[in-house]
């Protein structure tokens, strides 16, 4: 018994597939997005809508503290005791999101890997972009490779590596190259130009539904911590929604620099997942209806609906 995959982009609608398919299947869904595992910013973060999330079984949604940080590490040390758990009972675990590397690592293992460093990444979090980024081909030439360098928290996490083991980390990261994928699963794509306008009126729709409202109480509430680092504050529209609350910029600012800020990210995402040739790619229209996607999905993938007896213990 294997999970099966939802990726892709922001905005792909992965999660309105994902939930068409765990009622058609006897599946639960598996958060895989490093940004919904924080408690707060449900609409910034894109979390399922409460009806969805009561729908079918959901986990991994909200289960971390804002002032905790996460990386591919722990987040597979977390939801490996999910997937048996769901394994042990017969369903099917939907693996669903669009961080790359928190996929990777389920799909494919990790090398091992130290822990963050908290001040270590207070230091890094003071760097801009390119200095990181220069600084991690100095360590590791071959970074280029496998680390996306236009994404900060990628680069942050791969220089942190360097430093703390004095190794390349693209040489601890050779794992993934060298072991077959555990599990199946598709790659949502849409035209260009057709997710970044479903990627802007998402940002509206997010406003609309009391965003800033949002994003004001998510501030408040972390005041007391001071300036520590931490991984949630890189959520996309947080910055800006907090510069328009701050009476810097206009509402109409913010809104079009999350959306810009939005379409780079899918961008890269859309970058990361045409390397991960062992998904299937599914191509979308705007007039495709998630049971339509699942309907294609169950006669590409005939094991979805197989029986399914309960087993002790996950082997992946």
């Amino acid at each position: 018994m294997l999970p099966f995959f939802i990726a892709g982009p922001t905005a792909s609608g992965k999660s309105a597939i994902a939930l068409a398919l765990a009622r058609r299947v006897s599946g639960e869904i598996v958060n895989a997005d490093a940004f919904q595992l924080y408690q707060g910013l449900e609409l910034l973060t894109a979390k399922p809508a409460k009806a969805d999330l009561a729908d079918q079984p959901h986990h991994l949604y909200g289960l971390l503290s804002p002032f905790e940080n996460c990386d591919a590490q722990r987040y597979r040390e977390i939801v490996l005791p999910v997937l048996a758990d769901i394994f042990a009972r017969g369903k099917l675990p939907i693996v669903v999101g669009g961080s790359g590397l928190y996929i990777k690592a389920l799909s494919h293992g990790l090398a091992e890997l130290p822990r963050g460093d908290e001040s270590l990444r207070r230091e890094l979090d003071a760097l801009p972009l390119a200095e990181m980024v220069a600084r991690l081909l100095s360590l590791d030439p071959q970074a280029h490779e496998n680390v996306p360098l236009a994404n900060p928290r990628y680069v942050q996490r791969a220089l942190e590596i360097c430093l703390l083991t004095g190794l390349p980390q693209s040489s601890l990261r050779q794992s993934f190259s060298q072991t077959e994928p555990v599990g199946q699963g598709i790659i949502l794509q849409w035209d260009r130009e057709v997710l970044y306008g479903r990627i802007d009126q998402r940002v509206h729709d997010m406003i609309a539904a009391g965003l800033l409202a949002e994003v004001g109480a998510f501030t408040r509430s972390r005041e007391s911590a001071g300036p520590a680092a931490l991984q949630v504050e890189k959520a996309i529209g947080l910055r800006e929604m907090r510069a328009h609350l701050a009476g810097e910029i206009s509402l109409g600012e913010a809104t079009s620099a999350m959306q810009q800020a939005s379409r780079r990210y899918a961008k890269r995402q859309t970058s990361w997942f045409k390397r991960e040739l062992w998904l299937q790619t599914i191509c979308l229209e705007s007039t495709t209806p998630p049971e339509s996607t699942v309907d294609t999905l169950l006669k590409l993938f005939p094991c979805l609906t197989l029986p399914r007896p309960p087993i002790p213990s996950l082997s992946i």
